[in-house]
């Protein structure tokens, strides 16, 4: 009987979405449609009804629209033209949408930063994308004043954006927020010419090596992106309301809520960040239908006790990724959630995978071609047969996600023309084959009747990156930095599981100079200072001598399996315990609450 109710849901669900999809057309680089345009289009059409409520402010589409453009004229008379990049770093509100919609309007670049780096990483996130201004927020002024100097712009090129008004503007950066309100409210003609092939965003992604790097987002990527989300993935309609707290600088923020609301009309309740005692009060408050999540947040939520108003709750469809097998039960039991639309694609990556048949614990399917290629995680490459051919991975088993580049699924890749071309790899099947390479590891999985497609489940990241907190960290970045600690001589860095938590956690095998001694506390201040929260290893190992290939590349297949277990590590070992700013040994209570996953993370 189930199967049989299984086979008429999928039917109805692909009746519903497959037409919608089958008529779009994602936009060539020449047309003139634009993510400016979008939101201009929405705003007259549905001028009068709610678009965003953000800490007890709510605006309709016409005021947004109204504040969208006197933001575009202020940046246009401040020298922004078209084809600019200006660098953001707000937090969540409603002026950092305000600011990217406004560049969008005028033609320019909005480069997105991530507003928890600081010192050299947010230095470089600046510099690499030639920003000629940065519109930063009263909340994250310090950060930019820390830095300032080591910037190529002038203090008038600082546009200081008001938050609460607890502080005051640094003297010499230029007020935006006091004359703002004196601008035109009307449309920017520019608007209707911008075209689908010109730069919107700059997206930092950590990659797999080195520093953060600026993946490009067109126009026509962001719209191509934006319509599926909306109409196969969250289904969205005017009346509904979507719950977004995730961080506006990732694409996993930006794109599937703001897309979904920009194609559809539908309001959005916005929150700094994301917080689990107040989810549900405000789920019920502002009666948000859905959801846009990385697993991390449902996994808290699983955990957290229950509060009266996770019943009868009017959540219905949340959309998102990285939501681990386990905790998707939980969550779909527990909160009675209908449909879980999980995605999976990267912000420079060419193909997307959505699970618009609302199967359990997958990714979904996708219509680029696909190659899963077996991978030897200890010595971190490709498997290969003996004529040197890559083997692809049977279904069940991980592979390595390639998938190809061609016209409809192009790869735009980075600012940095190596970093792209590093991504790439060619004739693996046919001479001239061109094959982006994901880092992850992916399985085929058998889901029941799907009318053929193929289903897929995320497995995890290869390499140098890993993902913890729901952010990229890059193991090179890292031990980089760490290595300029004095008295430091190399730093191994590399994800462990921990019981109960999403994704790895930083552990760093370090090795001393001879006759150094390691402060602890002193050591902490300087992770505390010089790496972002998601980044800082949460083990430390102080390791005799480091193991290399005869290539002097770093060894991690051993260090990954004896991780922090005491029963296999007799080397000093250190944890950095959550809420803790600094460094203890970790002792056999320490280790079982994690073994346990009792420790907090």
């Amino acid at each position: 009987m189930k199967k049989i109710t299984e086979f008429f849901r999928v039917l109805k669900d692909f009746a519903t979405v497959a037409p919608l999809l089958a008529s779009y057309k994602p936009p060539k680089d020449d047309d003139t449609v634009s993510m400016g345009l979008l939101f201009q289009t929405t705003a007259e059409k549905y001028a009068d009804k709610s678009a965003l409520i953000f800490e007890g402010r709510e605006l309709n589409w016409g005021q947004f629209n109204r504040l969208v453009n006197q933001f575009a004229h202020l940046l246009k008379k401040q020298g922004v033209a078209r084809g600019d990049v200006v660098a953001v770093l707000l937090e969540n509100r409603i002026e950092m949408l305000a600011s990217v919609l406004a560049l969008a309007k005028i033609g320019a670049t909005a480069s997105l930063v991530n507003n928890s780096l600081r010192g050299k990483p947010l230095v470089h996130c600046i510099s690499i994308t030639d920003s000629r201004k940065c519109l930063v927020g009263e909340e994250l002024v310090e950060a930019i004043m820390e830095v300032k100097e080591q910037l190529p712009l002038s203090d008038q090129d600082y546009l200081w954006v008001e938050d609460t008004g607890e502080s005051t503007k640094p003297e010499k950066l230029f007020n935006f927020s006091e004359q703002v309100d004196a601008m035109p409210t009307t449309n920017l003609a520019e608007t209707a010419d911008i075209k689908a092939g010109e730069k919107a965003l700059y997206i930092f992604t950590s990659g797999t090596t080195g520093l953060p790097k600026a993946a490009v987002i067109y126009h026509r990527r962001f719209l191509a992106s934006a319509y599926p989300y909306c109409k196969a993935g969250l289904r969205a309609k005017q009346q509904d309301r979507i719950y977004m707290c995730l961080p506006l600088y990732h694409m996993t923020g930006l794109g599937p809520g703001f897309g979904t609301s920009l194609s559809s009309g539908a309001s959005m309740f916005l929150r700094r960040r994301f917080s689990a005692s107040q989810f549900w009060p405000e789920v019920q408050q502002y009666q948000t239908n859905l959801f846009v999540y990385v697993g991390e947040l449902c996994r808290y939520l699983s955990i957290h006790p229950e509060c009266p108003e996770e019943k009868n709750n009017p959540l219905e469809t949340m959309m998102g990724n990285g939501l681990r097998p386990d905790v998707w039960d939980q969550f779909r039991s527990r909160f009675k959630v209908k449909r879980i639309s999980e995605i999976y694609g990267s912000s420079e990556g060419n193909a997307a995978f959505i699970n618009f048949l609302n199967k359990d614990r997958t990714i979904g399917t996708t219509s680029a071609s696909l190659m899963l290629v077996k991978y030897d995680v200890d010595a971190d490459e490709m498997i290969r047969d003996a004529a040197g051919k890559l083997v692809e991975a049977e279904p069940g088993e991980p592979g390595l996600l390639l998938s190809e580049i061609d016209d409809k699924y192009k790869f735009d890749g980075y600012q940095n023309k190596e970093a792209t071309n590093s991504k790439i790899l060619t004739d693996l099947k046919n001479p001239g084959d061109r094959w982006f390479n994901t880092g992850d590891l992916v399985r085929q999985i058998d889901v029941g009747f799907a009318l053929g497609l193929p289903h897929f489940q995320f497995v995890d990241r290869v390499g140098d990156t890993f993902r913890w907190r729901a952010e990229n960290v890059s193991t090179n970045e890292v031990g980089e930095i760490i290595n300029a600690y004095d008295g430091i001589e190399m730093t191994n860095v590399y994800g462990v599981e921990v019981p109960g938590a999403e994704g790895k956690a930083g552990m760093a095998a370090i090795t001393l100079k001879e006759g150094a001694s390691l402060d602890m506390d002193a050591f902490s201040q300087f992770v505390d200072r010089e790496l972002p929260a998601h980044a800082r290893p949460v083990f430390i190992r102080l390791q005799q001598q480091v193991e290399t290939t005869v290539t002097f590349k770093l060894v991690k297949g051993a260090l990954r399996k004896e991780a922090y277990h005491l029963d296999q590590v007799k080397e000093p070992l250190f944890i950095l315990k959550p809420k803790s700013q600094a460094y203890e040994p970790l002792d056999d209570a320490s280790y079982q609450q994690v073994i346990a996953g009792q420790s907090g993370f």
